[in-house]
């Protein structure tokens, strides 16, 4: 037997080989081109070779590569597999001069078969019925000769062809004149070979095909026919066996047919015989013979039990044993579909990019080479899976098949899913009667609408949100109006948690392919289906064709909700459909709207009989109840500050988004000068975790947290937006104002017990503080004894328990629960938890590749530099500020302390997505940083951070404040969790693992972050435990060396803050737009092309002089973290220009103007 077998193809037949070649105990090589490098049916083989660039001919269809990689590997034998070089004669003879066993027919077979006209030569001469038809043509002129004798229709065939690739069905000498020469240059182009013949067409044909089975000595056994006869522009679709409605005589006539022929050249290996069924003649006729495993043989495997790639293994190894043809008995039946990267509502178009959902339904054979996460390439066969049923009988496994499919979810591209579903229905079908032009006048209609444009920042949003992950940095998501948004559903009689539009600023272009209703609700965005205005407020009936176009909003408010009739489809990533774009996740493709995607929704239902009322009135000037607390005064702030907070108005800044609002109004004095080891700003605490709707104040700026905002952070929160007046965040736009009004007169602190604290946290918050604010392991202990006890205790309502440096939160569901009986349960716990000093955590010590000053990081530190704040102290390299505040003597020693270093986590999600906080174990490597003040714009994924005396690694590309040294590899895999990660959590690490770095180049570490989420880069992983009382001793008996680290540490950081205080570097204020400056009257015949909304300058389009049309868009602004195009609202000359780039503007501000030019 063979050692070790390479298989010369990709996609699901290489992962069908493989399954094959691990039951037989033989090594596996798998080949792969650029595009299929980590292709899960590459990664199933022991061995891969690269070949090659990602097009076929440069890759796969590359013999010399293959038989290098052979040598390379040690491979003796190759598997062709189907398609690519499978039936190619020279690839077999290549491989035997180079001494590798091809696994398959000899090279006489391939020669014989391969063409159709030497194919036909044999049948006819081992007296297998033929179609009337002809030898190779030579011209058009004797094809045109031919086909009067033949009679029309005739089909014109390729000689070399396959795959339904090179055939052309022709009524008349028109059409087969027109058609001769391109099906000649299409056959040249596809197969080397432009050889053209004849045949006799079959209107009402099927297509049925007999597997065979050769030892090469004259024997010959036939595994049943299958039925292929469902197929569209002569591509297969559905595949079956038995044949249906084919009487057993002739079966047997035509079983013994292809056993004729198979053993009149004594053929070797698997084989399939194809026919031409007329089924009303009851006749068949020879079409071919296809001299490799075919794609639909796992129907036969299914109902005759054999392997066939096995026997053709052992056949090719000469150990196989041809069974009897009597002991070859096929039981039940089977039903095979293929499913296609394909689009059926575009024509069938092909399509890529990423599996978002591959969730095949229970009881399937399933042959594929994908699963979620997979991308999916456009250089290859858009065949994703074959999923086969079986059953006792025909009909039942029809009906098992079809109750599969529906179970079945594919998302993130396009596929022939749903099609498959109607035909698999079509009564011709189900019949057994259907023939290979049942499909030619069948009309899909698909659930889809198309994005024709995708507004501003369009994405479907679900309730109750991505609940239960905000202890590793998850955050809910859902719709930032849950109001409006369940309004719209309501309108349609849907369920609250059905998938909706939610539409900011400026709503998408949608073409809708079948009937359906809508209903939109939220901010008013001008609303055309087909150039009609449609109403809000109510169902409005769409036809297949229409073209629903929403524009910018008018008036107030910033969303806009777009709901459809049985809501939209997506598939659930952490138990929701709610789209996450920061983070990748969420909808249907994984983020916004873009440009060619497609809205898959399910079928209408009926309209309520009675509409809801109208949600409230939406305004620019808003008052938001909120709940006092987390952090008041007099620890945090003064009572002024409270005072100040209730009674003054703020303004929605532009730099807003669904993570976060920023307000824009006074400063708090503060009731401390500082953070303390938190920071230096007062504002600065420990990590802990945030509420939605939280007064976030980061420095002197109050920020209102979103459903996409960040878990845990350092920041104080004086009040939380309560509940019922959380939508409003959704409708906040840029200029407008907010009062905020104390819904009760509430304490923030709601208990006390020795050094315990519980806050409130809005309504359904609370947070818990242990000890005095400080970095200390044993408070970071005892939230942990608290989080695991309330888990084990499982109290109803409880939605997340989040650990951060000396607090937990407590979430909880007010529906099922209410403060007053968290708070009883709290304090009851909290006096039963275990002494720190004897509590052991499990734990892991991870050892992350680290490139140390990557270019990424440089290149993050020159943008913040650049367009942010020039004389930042920690300007223009980090690594350096880190020396110098640290006082250590060169940058080496930074270097140094940090590989030296064992980081303990203390929390997950600090900048999302399971991003570890952590801190030294070894007090002497605790390098204590200032945090950027403004945050960094940019940072990259995975950059590696020091702010306050914290490290952590981003887990995902955003905004930043920590001081950055170095970058590692992914913490968070979205799709994917090989080894190590755990099966369903994305998240790589846990509470109180210790992460240790080993320097690797930059180049090291790009393979390194290729590899790691295919489980390809195996990470060194040691068990370990943290034990407080072993911490103690460590510090006790290293307590002169920590002391003398710390002092010297205090007095450089003392000397950096006084430094800048000398050059005015110790406050940052950042620029305030002020307003703009009076406007001249326009000219008679101008226009103003005036700011939408307020923003930053981002890019300007046109300039003065040029003609522009009514609609262009002259420039580009940032607001609200959205593209937001300026138009043109006449066609006219652009006269001045009044605006720059970066230049901040207010709404309504004049950026230019137009002059109307009359004709």
């Amino acid at each position: 037997m063979f050692s070790k077998v390479l298989i010369a193809n990709r996609g699901e037949i290489l992962d069908r080989v493989c399954r094959t070649l691990r039951d037989m105990g033989i090594g596996s090589v798998a080949v792969y081109s650029d595009a299929d490098r980590f292709s899960p049916a590459v990664l199933s083989a022991d061995e891969a070779v690269h070949i090659g660039s990602s097009p076929a001919a440069q890759s796969y269809l590359n013999i010399d590569a293959i038989i290098k990689a052979c040598r390379e590997t040690g491979a003796v034998a190759v598997h062709p597999g189907y398609g690519f070089l499978s039936e190619r004669v020279e690839f077999a003879e290549r491989l035997a001069a180079a001494g590798v066993k091809f696994i398959g027919p000899r090279h006489e077979h391939l020669q014989g078969f391969g063409l159709k006209h030497t194919a036909r030569a044999l049948a006819q001469k081992a007296g297998v019925p033929m179609l009337p038809g002809t030898g190779v043509l030579s011209t058009r002129e004797e094809a045109l000769e031919q086909a009067h004798r033949i009679t029309y229709p005739v089909m014109l065939k390729s000689s070399a062809g396959g795959g339904g690739i090179g055939m052309v069905l022709c009524y008349s000498d028109v059409e087969l004149a027109d058609k001769y020469d391109s099906i000649a240059r299409l056959a040249a182009n596809n197969f080397g070979n432009a050889s053209l013949f004849l045949e006799k067409y079959v209107p009402l044909a099927r297509h049925v095909e007999v597997q065979i089975f050769g030892d090469g000595q004259g024997n010959v056994v036939a595994l049943g026919a299958r039925d292929c006869s469902l197929q569209r522009r002569n591509q297969k679709v559905v595949e079956e066996t038995p044949a249906p409605n084919l009487p057993d005589t002739t079966l047997e006539a035509m079983q013994n047919a292809a056993i004729a022929l198979a053993s009149s050249v004594n053929y070797e290996s698997a084989g399939t015989v194809e026919f031409i069924y007329d089924a009303e003649a009851q006749k068949f006729y020879f079409l071919e013979v296809n001299t490799r495993l075919q794609v639909e043989h796992g129907v036969t495997e299914e109902v005759y039990g054999v392997d066939l790639v096995r026997w053709m293994i052992e056949q090719a190894a000469g150990s196989f044993i041809l069974p009897a043809q009597s002991a070859l008995q096929p039981q039940g039946a089977a039903v095979e579909v293929r499913i296609y990267a394909e689009n059926p509502g575009n024509h069938f178009a092909p399509s890529s990019g990423t599996l978002t959902a591959f969730k095949p339904g229970p009881g399937l054979r399933v042959d594929t080479w994908v699963e979620t996460g997979t991308e999916i390439s456009a250089f290859y066969d858009p065949m994703l899976a074959k999923f086969i049923a079986r059953g006792a009988s025909r009909s039942e496994a029809i009906c098992n098949l079809q109750a599969s499919l529906n179970q079945s979810q594919i998302f993130g591209i396009e596929t022939n899913l749903d099609y498959l579903k109607k035909i698999l229905a079509l009564p011709e079908f189900v019949a057994g009667e259907m023939t290979t032009r049942s499909l030619e006048n069948f009309t899909f209609i698909p659930l889809v609408a198309e994005v024709l444009d995708p507004g501003a920042q369009s994405s479907l949003q679900s309730l109750p949100g991505r609940l239960g992950y905000w202890e590793v940095g998850i955050p809910p998501s859902g719709p930032m109006d849950d109001l409006h948004h369940t309004h719209a559903n309501a309108l349609l009689d849907n369920a609250n948690d059905a998938a909706v539009l939610e539409l900011t600023h400026m709503g998408p272009t949608l073409r809708f392919l079948a009937d359906t209703l809508i209903a939109l609700s939220g901010a008013h965005m001008p609303a055309l289906l087909d150039d009609i205005s449609i109403p809000y407020h109510q169902p409005v009936a769409v036809k297949a064709g229409q073209v629903l176009e929403l524009g910018m909003i008018e008036g107030p408010g910033q969303r806009t909700y777009l709901a459809i009739s049985g809501g939209f489809r997506a598939p659930e990533y952490l138990g929701s459909t709610a789209t996450f774009a920061l983070g990748g996740f969420g909808g249907a493709t994984g983020g916004a709207l873009r440009v060619g995607d497609t809205l898959r929704f399910n079928p209408p239902v009926r309209v309520p009989d009675t509409l809801p009322a109208p949600p409230p009135t939406i305004t620019h000037d808003w008052e938001l109840a909120v709940l006092y607390g987390p952090h008041g005064a007099p620890d945090f702030f003064t009572d002024e500050d409270i005072a100040t907070l209730f009674g003054s108005i703020y303004e929605v800044h532009h730099n807003s988004a669904r993570t976060g609002i920023r307000l824009i109004g006074p400063k708090p004095k503060w009731a401390r000068l500082d953070g303390g080891e938190a920071g230096l700003h007062p504002s600065n605490i420990h990590d802990n975790a945030y509420a939605v709707g939280a007064i976030d104040f980061t420095g002197d700026m109050p920020i209102l947290l979103g459903p996409d905002g960040p878990s845990l952070g350092g920041f104080v929160c004086p009040a939380v937006v309560t509940k019922t007046d959380l939508w409003k965040l959704g409708q906040l736009k840029p200029g407008d104002k907010i009062r905020f009004v104390r819904a009760n007169s509430a304490p923030a602190i709601v208990s006390n017990y020795k050094d315990v604290v519980v806050r409130r946290a809005g309504d359904e918050d609370l947070l818990v503080e242990f000890g005095d604010m400080k970095l200390d392991f044993e408070l970071r202990l005892r939230a942990q004894a608290l989080r695991d006890a309330l888990e084990a205790a499982q109290l109803r309502g409880v939605v997340d328990l989040t650990p951060g440096i000396r607090t937990l939160q407590v979430h909880f569901d007010s529906v099922q629960t209410n403060s007053a009986k968290m708070i009883e349960a709290i304090e009851e716990i909290v006096t039963c938890l275990p002494a720190p000093e004897d509590m052991v955590v499990k734990a892991r010590t991870i050892y992350l590749p680290l490139s140390w000053n990557d270019s990424q990081i440089r290149l993050a530190m020159r943008k913040y530099q650049e367009t942010t704040r020039p004389n930042a102290p920690w300007c223009p390299d980090n690594i350096e500020f880190i020396r110098r505040i640290n006082g250590l003597k060169s940058t080496d020693d930074v270097k140094r302390i940090v590989f030296d270093a064992s980081y303990v986590v203390l929390g997950l999600g600090d900048v999302y997505l399971g991003a570890p906080v952590a801190t030294p174990y070894d007090p002497r490597h605790r390098l204590v940083t200032t945090k950027y003040n403004p945050a960094r714009p940019w940072t990259p994924q995975n950059a590696v951070g020091i702010g306050g005396a914290y490290m952590c690694v981003y887990g995902m590309e955003g905004p930043g404040g920590y001081q950055l040294f170095g970058r590692t590899i992914q913490v968070w895999n979205t799709h994917r969790q090989p080894v190590p990660f755990e099966s369903g959590k994305p998240w790589l690490l846990r509470h109180f693992d210790r992460i240790r770095f080993t320097e690797v180049s930059e180049q090291e570490l790009l393979e390194a972050r290729e590899a790691f989420p295919h489980g390809k880069y195996p990470l060194h992983i040691e068990e370990s435990s943290f034990s407080l009382r072993d911490y103690h001793a460590f510090c006790t008996e290293n307590a002169a060396g920590i002391n003398a680290f710390q002092t010297t540490q205090r007095a450089a950081f003392a000397a950096e803050r006084e430094d800048w205080a000398a050059k005015g570097l110790n406050t940052f204020e950042e620029l305030y737009t002020a307003p703009a400056a009076k406007e001249t009257p326009l000219p008679s015949g101008s226009r103003a092309i005036a700011a939408p909304v307020p923003g930053s300058i981002w890019q300007i389009l046109t300039e003065p002089g040029s003609l522009v049309q009514r609609g262009d868009v002259v420039m580009i602004l940032e607001s609200m973290k959205m593209e937001v195009r300026v138009q043109a609202t006449v066609s006219g000359r652009i006269t001045t220009l009044a605006a720059a780039p970066g230049q901040s503007v207010r709404a309504g501000q004049r950026l230019g103007v137009i002059t109307m030019e009359m004709n």
